[in-house]
């Protein structure tokens, strides 16, 4: 866990979640899938002016009334209750009745607008004989407002066939101008600026787009009866306007780790100009060699304070105008270089870096890493002056008693000198190329072996297991993970982010490689360019070439346990 002491923002607490329930209305229309909308008030105290679907808190009469609605055998008491507010809301807001008579045929809106909307509603339900269909409604996501905001819900956000008969009347004091459309439709009026939706809403409507039908709809939330996906948004800067993200989007992360309480502080654009601070003792310096390869670059990470000093991790490619921000960015206090492998986006740099601060009148700080092996290409070449050991500690150490203490951890498999670096005090492991944020890294025989990969990902996850490790800083693209799962923060793994990272990866490189032995199995005289049609097909085809360097790895991970052989 990150110390305090280290944050750059001061501790806020975000406002209470508030529990509520909304619900989609849907419809086949004559080209999809429709859903009713309306306008909020635009005195509303949130997201004024908005186009939302209807939906509300949940009263403590709505968990009383479980007794007059139908039930799915696999519906929760908590999601009936959810259910049964929605409804309510539906009714009060909008005159839409998700309940039958005896018979099972729904009242018309005529009937509808027979009944007092004010009035306490299950009890009116009850006297006109009807029985709420709380086990028609689904829960297809479920938000909770981002921290950053004042007014906060824990939402569900369900879905329910519009009953036949019936048309939506706005009560015109919170809900205004009902209108049905389709999901794709809502979105680009919203992109072309005359129909305002808010994050969750957007979200929502393009997952919603997907389908083609209501029923395809209720099939895919019924499987299981839970939220098809969760999700407590962050929020950033992207060139200075607000920007927010889900949880499988790459900035999450990072915005978890600088900014976990909601502060909109956080700068996401790349630039390589100036160092972008993390904590008050790591900093980010991004080369200037952005590609296919690298992303938006390679991050040289800073670790420590003016106190005590800094480590530089990767100093990156020999650029003169990178390196000279990089030592400016440690005030030219840099007491050691190391490289997390050879490759020359990573370590050319560090005979630069070491020079010039030896020019400057302080001790040449030593190079560390592992010395490339006899497998690696030629470009890839590196001697450190010293081999650092496997669980080896490097540690900082200001006046004060604060100290930083790098552990590193060999991790062969991208390069078979490859290794990361754990901040013991804060729980932060960087990655080098191990990990990835945006892609996966690749695996390039003999200098990368795919059975070394995978196992040191397993030995990466019981470091941060036994370290209680969050956020995973890797050489390209932002930070990985999310805080563990709290009471503010109900979306996050259980095992928390950083070996939630590592299990999705791993679980990633284990269903390609089974691609790969269906393509040898069904191409059993086939070469590698055969292979990678079958194996990658899911991947451009202009991403082959580097594809199959990563699919011959796992042809000879499949071979070396005795699977299928040419």
């Amino acid at each position: 866990m990150v110390r305090s002491s280290q944050r750059l923002h001061p501790a806020r607490t975000p406002a209470a979640v508030r529990p509520a329930a909304t619900v989609l209305l849907l419809r086949d229309g004559d080209r999809g899938v429709e859903v009713l909308m309306t306008r909020r008030s635009m005195t509303a105290s949130f997201a004024p002016g908005a186009y939302v679907f209807p939906g509300g808190g949940i009263d403590a009469a709505d968990a009383q009334s479980h007794g007059q609605s139908t039930r799915r055998p696999t519906q929760s008491d908590r999601h009936l209750t959810q259910a049964i507010a929605a409804i309510r809301e539906s009714f009060e807001e909008l005159g839409v009745l998700l309940a039958r008579r005896a018979d099972g045929s729904h009242l018309g809106t005529a009937e509808i607008a027979k009944l007092d909307r004010q009035t306490p509603f299950a009890a009116q339900c009850a006297a006109h004989g009807l029985t709420l269909s709380g086990a028609e409604v689904f829960v297809l996501a479920h938000w909770i407002t981002d921290r950053d905001l004042p007014r906060r819900f824990d939402v569900p956000f369900l879905v329910a066939r519009m009953p036949a008969g019936q048309q939506p009347v706005a009560d015109e004091a919170e809900q205004f101008e009902p209108l049905w459309v389709r999901p794709a439709d809502a979105l680009a009026r919203h992109a072309a600026g005359d129909f305002f939706i808010i994050f969750p809403t957007i979200r929502t409507l393009e997952r919603l787009k997907a389908y083609a039908t209501v029923d395809d709809v209720l099939r895919a939330c019924a499987v299981n009866d839970e939220p098809l996906f969760t999700s407590c948004p962050r929020a950033g800067l992207l060139n200075g306007h607000e920007s927010r993200h889900m949880e499988h989007e790459p900035p999450f992360g990072e915005l978890a780790l600088v900014c976990p309480d909601g502060q909109i502080e956080h700068e996401l654009a790349w630039q390589t100009e100036r160092p972008v601070p993390l904590l008050r003792n790591v900093q980010r310096l991004t080369a200037p060699n952005p590609g296919f390869m690298t992303g938006p670059g390679t991050n040289s990470y800073l670790v420590g304070d003016p106190a005590s000093g800094h480590i530089a991790i990767d100093p990156g490619p020999d650029d003169a105008e990178h390196i000279e921000r990089l030592w400016r960015a440690a005030g030219g206090d840099i007491r050691a270089i190391v490289c997390t492998h050879s490759h020359p986006d990573h370590s050319p740099g560090a005979a630069r870096l070491q020079a010039l601060c030896a020019n400057a009148g302080r001790a040449a700080p030593p190079i560390l890493g592992l010395p490339s092996a006899p497998t690696s290409r030629e470009n890839s070449r590196f001697t450190p002056e010293r081999a650092l050991a496997d669980g080896e500690r490097l540690t900082l150490s200001a006046p004060d008693g604060t100290t930083h203490t790098l552990q590193v951890v060999h991790t062969p498999g991208h390069a078979a000198n490859h290794l990361c670096l754990l901040l013991e005090e804060d729980g932060l492991l960087f990655s080098g190329d191990h990990i990835l944020n945006g892609s996966t890294t690749v695996i390039d025989p003999p200098d990368g072996h795919m059975g070394d990969y995978l196992d040191s990902l397993d030995k990466l996850d019981r470091l941060c297991a036994a370290h209680g490790v969050d956020f995973i800083l890797p050489a390209h693209g932002y930070v990985l993970g999310d805080l563990q799962r709290t009471a503010d923060n109900p979306s996050a793994p259980e095992h928390g982010g950083a070996r939630a990272a590592i299990a999705h990866l791993k679980a990633h490189r284990l269903a390609r490689e089974a691609k790969v032995a269906r393509a040898m199995q069904a191409r059993p005289d086939g070469t590698v360019d055969d292979w990678v049609k079958l194996a990658y097909d899911d991947v451009p085809e202009r991403l082959w070439p580097v594809a199959k360097r990563s699919m011959l790895a796992h042809v000879q991970h499949i071979q070396s346990l005795g699977g299928f052989n040419a």
